[in-house]
């Protein structure tokens, strides 16, 4: 048994090393298993590839990425920009804080950290260089925040948590939206800490009526989160009927109201929101897959042995569990390590008594923190492609945001009210 549970991971890491993507990678190694461990039948990787896409929460996985698909390619990011200029274009360091704040908007929207990056920092970073700006700067600050996109509901990785760990998708929806917003309030301290060293001023204060235009204006977009997640958490409509809803609201405020859609970018919509539902699924299908037959060959009850072997104090376990996700985040997707070690580590965390719900925004936040790290931190590229600047320079200079994401993660770990306290 030990030998096929070596066999599989040692697979994994062999088919990731080759650059094999991250779905097939898993579906390949969970093959590997079957052949090896001899026991399994070869029909159940695609037994359990089937009935793990049998899932109703799921179904609000495409919607909500067509949802954010619209407002990319529409004029909702340039809205939300204004409104936090008005409020924040003043501090100093000024521009940063509309990047992050408008991060956090943006990602109430989309749910997508990568598509944050490109949709905020596209517009930001060379306005933040017109301004006077370091390049490095203003691509680490935007790089950085674009992480809100999936702490801040809705957000696919909490819906993949949600039924993965078969806990309400609404109410971890509800358990994000603190945690999200406490990391931008950090993110915006590490930003004035380092605009201030570097002498960034702020610019000219709004007025009182300036900021109620630029609401006025962008009302249209601030709508969505407060129809979104007011019917979920009023108990109106589901997570998926929620996301049917942002759909239909987007087409309706970019296609009708504000009219930003031409055919053209309606079937580049469909086009985006196809690609990336298919290869989210491919992930999700064969990762269920392997957590199957990691059940199967019970390696959740040995790690939960292990790891209480070490210790049984929290404080001992916790902080290494921290680093062990920090550390895999670095070389597999967000999704896959939340679809692999959630099944792994929720026992353990069971175990030391952590609530599932806080464990999952624990677990959602730490993952965010992948995009910011090579070798397969997407933030990075899309952070690279907008500033023209080398993965090596921009990976030195999102260390900052790092360490202070750092420090956010470690707070809403050991404090469950952060998480826990709109429940």
């Amino acid at each position: 048994m030990e030998f096929t549970i070596i066999i599989i991971f040692a697979s994994l890491a062999f088919f990731l090393l080759l650059s094999v993507p991250i779905g097939i990678a898993i579906g390949l190694c969970v093959a590997v298993g079957i052949v090896f461990g001899d026991i399994l039948p070869p029909a159940f990787l695609v037994q359990k590839m089937i009935t793990s896409l049998d899932v109703f929460p799921l179904m609000a996985v495409p919607f909500f990425i067509m949802a954010g698909e619209i407002m990319q390619k529409g004029s909702m990011a340039q809205r939300l920009l204004k409104v936090s200029h008005s409020f924040v274009g003043h501090v100093t360091g000024g521009m940063a804080h509309i990047s992050v704040l408008t991060s956090m908007f943006y990602g109430a929207l989309s749910g997508s950290s990568p598509a944050t990056v490109a949709a905020v920092g596209g517009i930001m970073v060379p306005s933040m260089v017109k301004e006077g700006y370091s390049r490095r700067f203003a691509a680490a600050v935007n790089t950085s925040a674009g992480c809100l996109g999936v702490m801040i509901p809705p957000s696919v990785p909490l819906i993949i948590y949600g039924t993965t760990a078969g806990v309400s998708v609404g109410d971890l929806f509800i358990a994000g939206v603190v945690p999200g917003i406490f990391v931008g309030i950090c993110l915006m301290i590490c930003s004035y800490v380092i605009a201030r060293r570097h002498g960034y001023g702020g610019g000219k204060r709004a007025t009182f009526m300036e900021r109620i235009t630029a609401l006025r204006e962008a009302l249209v977009a601030l709508m969505v989160p407060l129809i979104v997640l007011g019917g979920i958490y009023g108990g109106l409509t589901t997570p998926t009927e929620a996301g049917v809803i942002a759909v239909v609201y987007a087409f309706i405020a970019e296609g009708l109201v504000l009219r930003t859609l031409s055919w053209q970018k309606v079937w580049e919509v469909f086009r985006g929101t196809a690609i990336t539902s298919a290869s989210i699924f491919i992930v999700v299908a064969t990762a269920t897959a392997l957590g199957q037959i990691l059940l199967f060959y019970n390696v959740p009850d040995m790690l939960v042995e292990i790891l209480v072997g070490i210790s049984d104090n929290k404080y001992v376990l916790i902080p290494i569990i921290l680093v062990f996700l920090l550390i895999m985040g670095t070389f597999m997707d967000a999704l896959a390590n939340i679809l692999i070690l959630t099944p792994l580590l929720l026992p353990v965390m069971k175990h030391l008594g952590m609530d599932p719900i806080h464990f999952g925004i624990v677990m959602i936040v730490a993952a965010s923190m992948g995009f910011l790290t090579p070798p397969v931190g997407v933030n990075l590229f899309v952070g690279c492609s907008i500033s023209n600047l080398s993965i090596e320079r921009l990976s030195v200079a999102v260390l900052p945001f790092l360490f202070t994401m750092c420090i956010a993660l470690l707070a809403i770990t050991f404090i469950p009210a952060l998480s826990l306290g709109l429940l």
